[in-house]
C-alpha cells in the first residue's frame, strides 16, 4: 500500500479493521489504542475503534484479522542506478524484493554505480535530473524511491546547487564519495544545497568504492551535513571515541545500517539514548553494496536495535519509519490523520519465542523484539 501510488478512477476510501496492534512511527506514542483505519484517496482519514469509526462507503476493506499494522518501512540510504536493477550484484527487480520486507520507501545516496559514472559537473548534473526523473515515475513494486542524489565534486559552484534545486533535486549523494573530502570545501557546497533546500548526506568511515577516502570525524563534524551517513560505518566505522565525539558534536540525524558494523551500531544507539537523543537514529542498509542486497535489512536492524539495543520494538520500528520521515520531511511514516495511507501488515513469525508482538511491549519487556 505505497504512497503516491496511481489512485483508481475516482473516488476511493480504505478501511482497514480488525487490526490487533497498531503502531504509529511516532516515539512520543508508539502504540495507539485503536483497530481500524481509514483512508481516502490515498490520505488517512480517521484512527480509532470500529465503533466510533464511519466505515460507510468504502471501496477496500482489509480484514487484518489481529495482526499488526505499522507505517510503510523506510530505507534512508539506498544506491539506486536506473529502473529496478542494480550493476553492483547485477541482480534485477531488488527493490520490488524490498517490499516484501515491508520498505514502501527509499532514499538515494548517490546513485554511484552507474557504469561510467560522469565525474564533470555538466555530466553530474544530468545524471542526477535523470535519476530524480525516472524514479518520481517508476515505482518498482509500488515503492517510492526518492533519487536524483549527485556527488559532488571540487569544480562546483553555487549556481550548480540552484540550477540542480530548480530541476526537483532534493538530495545530494554521499560527500566524499566524490572529489570533495576536505571539511571547509564540503561545508561550503553543503552550505549552497541548504540554501537550495536539497537534504545533504556524508560518507563516515572508510573508503568504500574506488575514489572514495577516510571520511573522520573532524571532517563529518566540519561539513555539517543533514544527515550522517552510516556512522556504523560503510563498511569500515570509524573508532568509538571519534563516534561519541560525533554524537556530541552536533545534532544531525545518526544514519545506522545493515551494511555496517553492528556494534558500532549498538555503540551509537547507547550514546543517543544517554544524551536523550534517540529521535536522531534513522535506518538504512547502504544497499546494493559489495555486501549485496538485503530485502529484509531494516527488519533485521529492527530486530538488531531492539534485542540487543535495550529499546522496546514499538520504539526501533520508529527508528525504521517516523524519525526517517520528520528528518527527510516525508509525507509517510507516521500513522495520523492527514498523511499518506502508506501501511505494512505484518503477521507474527512461525513459531515465535513469544506468543504475541504485544507480549514483548515496553511494558513487559523491554530488551526483546
Amino acid at each position: 500500500m505505497a504512497h503516491d501510488a496511481p489512485q483508481a478512477a475516482g473516488p476511493s476510501k480504505l478501511v482497514i479493521r480488525k487490526i490487533g496492534l497498531l503502531l504509529s512511527g511516532a516515539m512520543e506514542r508508539p502504540i495507539l489504542d485503536a483497530d481500524t483505519i481509514t483512508a481516502e484517496n490515498g490520505k488517512i482519514t480517521a484512527i480509532g475503534r470500529a465503533k466510533d469509526v464511519n466505515t460507510e462507503g468504502a471501496t477496500t476493506i482489509v480484514d487484518a484479522n489481529g495482526t499488526t499494522v505499522a507505517p510503510g518501512l523506510i530505507d534512508s540510504h539506498v544506491h539506486p542506478v536506473a529502473g529496478d536493477w542494480t550493476p553492483r550484484q547485477n541482480q534485477i527487480n531488488w527493490i520490488d524484493s524490498y517490499l516484501h520486507g515491508g520498505v514502501t520507501t527509499m532514499i538515494s545516496a548517490g546513485e554511484v554505480h552507474m557504469p561510467g559514472r560522469p565525474r564533470d559537473v555538466v555530466g553530474l548534473k544530468a545524471m542526477a535530473i535523470f535519476a530524480q526523473r525516472a524514479f518520481w515515475t517508476l515505482r518498482p513494486g509500488g515503492v517510492k524511491v526518492h533519487a536524483g542524489a549527485p556527488v559532488i565534486e571540487c569544480e562546483m559552484v553555487e549556481d550548480d546547487f540552484k540550477e540542480l534545486a530548480a530541476a526537483g533535486v532534493k538530495l545530494l549523494g554521499e560527500v566524499g564519495l566524490g572529489g570533495v573530502k576536505d571539511g571547509p570545501t564540503a561545508r561550503k557546497m553543503v552550505g549552497w544545497a541548504r540554501k537550495y533546500g536539497i537534504q545533504s548526506t556524508i560518507h563516515t568511515g572508510g573508503p568504500s568504492i574506488p575514489g572514495s577516502g577516510l571520511i573522520d570525524k573532524d571532517v563529518v563534524l566540519e561539513a555539517d551535513t543533514d544527515v550522517i551517513g552510516h556512522i556504523n560505518g560503510g563498511h569500515t566505522a570509524l573508532p568509538d571515541e571519534q563516534i561519541r565525539c560525533i554524537c556530541e558534536g552536533c545534532k544531525r540525524g545518526l544514519e545506522l545500517v545493515h551494511n555496517g558494523n553492528e556494534r558500532s551500531a549498538l555503540f551509537t544507539l547507547r550514546t543517543a539514548r544517554e544524551m536523550g537523543e534517540l529521535s536522531r537514529i534513522i535506518l538504512g542498509t547502504d544497499a546494493p553494496a559489495g555486501s549485496g542486497v538485503q530485502p529484509l535489512g531494516i527488519l533485521r536492524m529492527v530486530s538488531l536495535l531492539s534485542s540487543l539495543g535495550e529499546v522496546p520494538a514499538e520504539i526501533a520500528f520508529c527508528f525504521a519509519t517516523g524519525n526517517t520521515a520528520r528528518m527527510r520531511a516525508l509525507d509517510c511514516g507516521i500513522i495520523e490523520v492527514g498523511r499518506s495511507a502508506d501501511f505494512v501488515i505484518i503477521r507474527r513469525s512461525i513459531h515465535p519465542a513469544r506468543t504475541s508482538w504485544r507480549a514483548c511491549s515496553s511494558a513487559t519487556c523491554p530488551a526483546s523484539a
